[in-house]
């Protein structure tokens, strides 16, 4: 699909988290910032680019890679500390305002492009849309809003990250002062 540049022009926020959270397995402790290739909303759907994800605050991180969509038509929210263990959370800061399609607001409206990109859980159609946003731009990601918790998320593109961010070391999340608080934020319990 061809983007129009001039609605693009419109769309981009200037971005520089200082504090976002990005939760990642304990498994990648050593590489806070790492990067490969996934099944997620704005993966590129050939392999040709990775990406980081980071959130705004530590219960939107766990929403989003964790908790996801098991809650459904389900009663009992509980989460077994077992599987917390297995993951660890890092503070993501930008050295630099990023340069971000801004997709938060009426972006996917203006842009005419389907609005499940931003938020279905289906993700084939958000690949491909990122795929053409990394194609046809110089763009350093994409802002949108968690379709769990409508909080803001960013998707960084591996043009930006080594030169434009940096990564506190990945804490086990266990050990975070703030996993409780989430989790009663999330209404889950957290089960030994």
């Amino acid at each position: 699909m061809r983007l129009d540049p001039a609605t693009i022009a419109r769309l981009i926020g200037r971005f520089e988290p200082i504090d976002y959270v990005r939760v990642t397995p304990l498994t990648f402790r050593a590489t806070p910032l790492g990067m490969g290739y996934g099944e997620t909303r704005f993966a590129s759907p050939g392999r040709s680019f990775a990406l980081i994800y980071a959130a705004e605050n530590l219960a939107t991180g766990i929403a989003e890679t964790i908790l996801r969509d098991r809650y459904e038509g389900v009663s009992a929210r509980e989460v077994m500390l077992t599987e917390i263990l297995a993951w660890g959370a890092t503070r993501v800061a930008a050295t630099r305002p990023l340069r971000m399609l801004d997709l938060r607001g009426n972006g996917c409206f203006l842009l005419g492009v389907s609005t499940d990109i931003n938020g279905a859980k289906a993700q084939d159609e958000a690949r491909a849309f990122s795929q053409d946003v990394y194609d046809q731009t110089d763009l350093d990601g994409i802002l949108y809003h968690s379709r769990l918790l409508k909080t803001n998320c960013a998707a960084v593109y591996d043009r930006a990250v080594g030169a434009n961010l940096t990564a506190t070391p990945v804490i086990d999340l266990v050990t975070l002062a703030g996993l409780v608080p989430a989790l009663k934020s999330l209404d889950v319990a957290l089960i030994k």
